[in-house]
């Protein structure tokens, strides 16, 4: 009897092993890539998965079925011309950031209140409802946005009254110069998400140029379901 109890104790010793050692396996982003660093509120910021092999999405993402609308499926192409990001296309373009380049800016055009519960390492808070003018964006902060963010310039002789006139008047385009314009990757909440397919809508009626904007569709949803590190704005 004393021979079979321990036969069982060990027999189960093994299995609990086993199970640990297979819920504890590396989670890596590729098969040749753990993690990249990236630069986040000029700190240096790893992007890895979350290595708990029973981790589980949050809750704020676990919702299958929000009312539509406002929370409808959106397109894989939002418009002609405008690239559909996946992961690590974005996280490829977070490293070069942090290497750098700075062409491109990670835009997460979001809601305070939903960055802060995390966005993409490397990302800035540019809400979309700060570009658009029946939202109550001013000339003035678009203008910044524009300038400061975007790197765009201003058309010759284009001043804030210019600006405000062709807001009102749908002439944007007229008064901004984008020779030197950024490269947007902008993204929000996921796939039901219409926060930065509004921004992307936005600036395209502004001007930007289609072939300088990228959107990473998935957006949080996604990223959070894979497990991957975020970071406080």
């Amino acid at each position: 009897m004393k021979t079979y109890l321990l036969l069982i104790i060990s027999a189960l010793s093994v299995t609990v092993g086993l199970n640990a050692q297979a819920e504890n396996k590396p989670v890596g982003i590729t098969a040749d890539l753990m993690s990249v660093t990236v630069t986040h509120n000029g700190a240096p910021v790893e992007i890895k998965r979350n290595q708990d092999n029973k981790n589980k999405v949050i809750a704020a993402f676990s919702k299958t079925s929000r009312p539509c609308p406002p929370f409808c499926i959106q397109p894989m192409v939002l418009t002609p011309g405008l690239e559909t990001l996946g992961e690590l296309e974005v996280i490829n373009y977070a490293t070069k950031m942090a290497g750098g380049d700075s062409s491109i800016l990670l835009v997460d055009s979001r809601t305070p209140d939903w960055v802060a519960r995390g966005t993409i390492p490397g990302a800035i808070n540019i809400p979309w409802t700060d570009l658009v003018p029946a939202k109550g964006a001013t000339t003035e902060g678009i203008t910044r946005i524009m300038t400061e963010q975007f790197n765009v310039g201003l058309a010759e002789g284009a001043d804030e009254i210019a600006i405000d006139e062709a807001l009102a008047n749908n002439t944007v385009s007229e008064v901004f110069d984008y020779s030197d314009a950024r490269t947007l990757v902008l993204f929000c909440n996921g796939m039901w998400c219409g926060q930065s397919p509004a921004s992307i809508t936005t600036l395209m009626k502004y001007g930007y140029p289609v072939d300088r904007i990228k959107w990473y569709r998935s957006g949080m949803q996604a990223w959070e379901i894979l497990g991957l590190s975020t970071a406080k704005p």
